[in-house]
């Protein structure tokens, strides 16, 4: 009995109890002895399967078009230039480059060029972009269409990593690309989206000619304050002609 009331004890009475409203991060676990309370390694394990789960999903393609149907925009798919999942986590190389059969779909949008081309990845959680990417677009496309901006077909890309957006953004000549890509996954979070904009998007840019909004999933970054954030780097980019490490987000705090 003693031993009952003391991990009760211990467990509530972690001084970081109360920081843990703030965060999902995995902290104030609580003790029994000098181990980790069962509870806390059950949920441990959960949370490394779910990220595992969300590694090796499969982004629902027809699923996500028929949903993207009602943004009243040309819908392309597109594959890397990795064949299956084992390859695209074994070669990052090749989920950069864009497939020679999906490379030839885009000359005939190219000849008439829009503003922003929107690519839509599965990256390392496509279970993150199957669950969250259309309510997102749906907060920033009419942003984006307000602001006067034209916009490329949206690309659903398989097996895609952050770069491949250069070789699309270079295909339909667009002057700036957004991609949106599951994240790498973590143990507080197997869902989060990550969202890259590049100026002037070129095949062999490196990380430096981007900027990211990262954490964008309803336990982090509302898909609201996303949009916003997105549609205001993607004014200062087009207003000062960059992106990248050129390009600060000033925008303001989260909330202000």
């Amino acid at each position: 009995m003693d031993k009952i009331v003391r991990q009760s004890i211990d467990v509530e009475g972690d001084p970081w109890s109360p920081l843990k409203q703030f965060t999902q991060a995995r902290i104030a676990l609580g003790r029994t002895g000098c181990s980790v309370p069962t509870k806390q390694t059950l949920d441990l394990k959960m949370a490394h399967a779910h990220a595992r789960d969300a590694v090796y999903a499969e982004l629902a393609m027809e699923t996500l078009e028929q949903q993207l149907q009602i943004l009243k925009l040309v819908i392309l798919h597109l594959k890397s230039m990795a064949g299956h999942r084992a390859q695209y986590l074994q070669r990052p190389d090749l989920g950069r480059r864009l497939h020679p059969t999906s490379a030839e779909q885009l000359p005939i949008f190219g000849q008439y060029p829009a503003d922003v081309a929107i690519i839509i990845a599965d990256g390392l959680s496509a279970s993150g972009m199957n669950a969250h990417s259309l309510p997102l677009l749906y907060e920033l496309i009419p942003l984006l269409q307000n602001s006067g901006l034209t916009i490329a077909p949206i690309c659903l890309v398989k097996q895609g990593r952050v770069a491949i957006a250069d070789d699309i953004g270079s295909g339909l000549k667009v002057k700036l690309s957004i991609i949106l890509i599951g994240e790498r996954p973590g143990l507080s979070s197997a869902d989060s989206v990550g969202a890259y904009l590049t100026f002037n998007p070129q095949p062999g840019l490196t990380d430096d000619a981007r900027n990211c909004i990262s954490n964008i999933r309803p336990g982090g970054l509302s898909f609201k304050m996303a949009a916003g954030k997105i549609k205001h780097l993607v004014q200062e980019a087009f207003r000062r002609q960059l992106s990248g490490v050129g390009l600060k987000d000033d925008m303001g705090l989260i909330g202000e």
